[in-house]
């Protein structure tokens, strides 16, 4: 899909280009292109002179190959930006080109940051000038977004460690613990390489001497948000491995309740299979043979036997 904005009014406004025609009536600041097919990737090379990278393109995590100055002039950036959904947080790679005041965008799915972005140039007049403010707000919004998911994750950690910290977690409810922190936690991570991946790009564009100095001192906001939102990401990070070894140490704490009645009832049963051994010999002259209490009492003294451990081990409170 090819989706073309122009400033009206001091509004973006999406165009309906359908041949080129329209293209040079118009005058766009932004084209995005989200999961172009392949018609639509050659009418970029003849409308546009563009060759659209492909996807894996998009990994290189060297500076140099993510943001770079083409023989043309034009500026190439790929970039992450956050995908937070509940069921799988991704990172999102996208390429920008900056070409004659016009921002070229692919991404193979559709971002929230991209829809508030233009909902929010709708309907603020003013909000855009240039292609470059486009860019540096769509950097701005993904650190907003950035914060959003990092509220979400403090409140699964709150409500995590309320659990936790019950005086009783069975093992059941640790595993279910376990896999809501490894979760944060991949999410964590995924926001705190977004934030790097951001801070890289902003730096370049400065370095380039791209910007106006008003859009460098947004571009320096942009970078101070992305530091504080670092110092919370790695707060959550510690959080994290708290709750992580709370859990863990109440699993080993249920573990080893298991152990210490295993080797209770081991040692109350020694003494009544000594019993049983003895009475087992069957030797001539053992005098209980004849006797005719002699089973009642064998079983009465193995009986015994494991009552007084038994009543030893709770008066100690080792049964608890």
């Amino acid at each position: 899909m090819i989706n073309a904005f122009e400033i009206q009014n001091g509004r973006l406004r999406q165009l309906q280009i359908e041949t080129e025609a329209d293209l040079e009536q118009a005058q766009p600041i932004w084209i995005d292109f989200h999961a172009p097919t392949e018609d639509e990737r050659r009418l970029a090379r003849e409308w546009f002179k563009l060759t659209l990278p492909d996807e894996d393109d998009f990994g290189d995590i060297e500076a140099s190959a993510r943001c770079f100055e083409d023989a043309n002039g034009s500026l190439q950036i790929r970039s992450d930006f956050l995908l937070d959904k509940a069921d799988e947080p991704r990172n999102i790679p996208v390429a920008f080109v900056l070409r004659k005041e016009i921002l070229f965008s692919l991404h193979e799915d559709d971002l929230p940051v991209f829809r508030l972005l233009r909902w929010r140039a709708r309907h603020q007049p003013g909000y855009l000038e240039n292609c470059r403010d486009v860019l540096l707000d769509l950097y701005a919004t993904d650190a907003e977004y950035s914060a959003d998911a990092l509220e979400g994750i403090y409140a699964e950690l709150e409500e995590i460690g309320s659990r936790v910290l019950k005086k009783h977690l069975t093992d059941e409810a640790a595993a279910e613990v376990l896999a809501g922190i490894a979760r944060e936690e991949d999410l964590n991570g995924r926001i705190r390489r977004n934030l790097m991946d951001t801070r890289r790009a902003i730096s370049f564009l400065m370095r380039k001497r791209f910007l106006s100095t008003e859009q460098i001192e947004d571009a320096r906001q942009i970078l101070r948000d992305i530091e504080s939102l670092d110092g919370h990401t790695s707060f959550l990070f510690e959080k994290i491995n708290f709750l992580m070894d709370a859990t863990v140490g109440f699993i080993n704490i249920n573990q080893n309740k298991v152990i210490k009645i295993f080797s209770v009832v081991s040692v109350a049963l020694l003494p009544p299979t000594l019993i049983a051994s003895i009475y087992g010999m069957n030797f001539q002259n053992m005098p209980e043979l004849s006797w005719l209490f002699g089973y009642p009492f064998a079983l009465a003294l193995m009986a015994a036997s494991v009552g007084a451990p038994f009543w030893f081990f709770r008066q100690k409170g080792w049964l608890k």
